[in-house]
Formats: C-alpha cells, sequence, structure tokens
C-alpha cells in the first residue's frame, strides 16, 4: 500500500450511528447453490427487517456484476475478486450502520474466510442455503443448468466447478425443501436470540 495513504478516522463513529438507528450492524452471508432460493431469502429477509424500522441493503450476485464488477468474468481469479470486492463494500455499509445482506454462491472456503476475517467476531453471519444440486436444478429459473449440461457455461458451480460446503455456517437454511417464510423466520430468530435486533412484534421465537 502507498505510503502517502492515510486512515482518516470518522467523527460520527459506527456506534453512533448504531444508537440512533436503534441495532447493530453486520453482514448477513447468504451462500448456495444457483436456483438454490438466496436472493429470494435474502430479500425476504430484507423485507421483515425494513418493516422494523432497520437499515438495511442487500447486494445480490447479478445486480452487483452491472456495476462494482462489471469489469469482472467467470474465471477463478475473476470470482475470487468478486467476492473480496463484495466484502470490502459490505464492510463498508456494515461501519455506515447498515445491516449488509448478501446473496452470492461463494462456492470456495477461503473466500468466505476472507470476508469473515474483514469484521469481528459475531459480525459475519453465514447463512447456508441448503439444496441440492437436483432440487436447484428442477428449478432452474435462468435455465443456467440445462446450458451447462449442454458445455455452454464453463466452470458452472456444481456442475463442472465445484462448491465447497460451509464448515461451521451460523445458521443452515433448508431453502430446497422448507418454505420460504419458515427459512425467514429461522434468520429472523438467529437476529433476536444474538441480541441484533429487537423481536419484532409478529414474530415468537
Amino acid at each position: 500500500m502507498d505510503k502517502n495513504i492515510v486512515w482518516h478516522n470518522a467523527v460520527v463513529t459506527r456506534e453512533l450511528r448504531q444508537i440512533r438507528n436503534k441495532h447493530k450492524s453486520f453482514i448477513l452471508w447468504f451462500t448456495g447453490l444457483s436456483g438454490a432460493g438466496k436472493s429470494t431469502l435474502a430479500h425476504r429477509v430484507e423485507e421483515i427487517l425494513y418493516e422494523n424500522c432497520c437499515k438495511t441493503y442487500v447486494f445480490d450476485g447479478d445486480n452487483v456484476r452491472h456495476g462494482l464488477c462489471a469489469d469482472l468474468g467467470f474465471s477463478e481469479a475473476d470470482r475470487h475478486e468478486n467476492i473480496r470486492r463484495i466484502g470490502e463494500m459490505s464492510k463498508l455499509f456494515m461501519e455506515a450502520g447498515v445491516i449488509a445482506l448478501t446473496a452470492f454462491i461463494s462456492p470456495f472456503h477461503s473466500d468466505r474466510r476472507l470476508v469473515r476475517s474483514l469484521v469481528s467476531e459475531g459480525e459475519f453471519i453465514e447463512i447456508y442455503c441448503q439444496a441440492s444440486v437436483d432440487e436447484c436444478e428442477s428449478r432452474d429459473p435462468k435455465g443456467l443448468y440445462k446450458r451447462a449440461r449442454m458445455g455452454k457455461i464453463p466452470e458452472f458451480t456444481g456442475i463442472s466447478s465445484p462448491y465447497e460446503l460451509p464448515e461451521q455456517p451460523e445458521i443452515i437454511v433448508r431453502t430446497g425443501s422448507d418454505e420460504l417464510e419458515r427459512c425467514a423466520h429461522q434468520v429472523i430468530k438467529y437476529l433476536v436470540e444474538h441480541g441484533l435486533i429487537s423481536k419484532p412484534s409478529e414474530y415468537e421465537v
């Protein structure tokens, strides 16, 4: 790093923002195969949090590649860089007092460990959206699995590139079999029980 680059400490701190927001800031990292329901679940959790006056933002895999990571392809190196950028951006949002929700396949242990290392213990909550390749392929909303089977998409996770299962995720949601509301409730329940948010009035935890 250039020696002329100096970190400037903010006058308005993260702690002050959290006090004003009346909730803590952290990263909810949804990981799983393509079609596992990561984006759907992340947006539903965000909706619940937003309805309860939480400051939130969802980083969606496709949306990010339209702008922040538009220069990246899908080589292994580019996929690593994609996750690194998202991790750094999520950290900045967290420092701003926002709950950052991310929906990325993020198939490699090393990438998820890297993002976890950027923040303090308890601030990175890994949520494994558990759904088998067969379950995801049966949905295949974008037709990606079909194209991957035909060899039109190289290095496709679950078909021609591995997905490394999370070793100790904070939450496992069975998005392949459970209904959306059940999965969302499971995430909210974790957040309440760990003192990260106040209990929403409509939720029994």
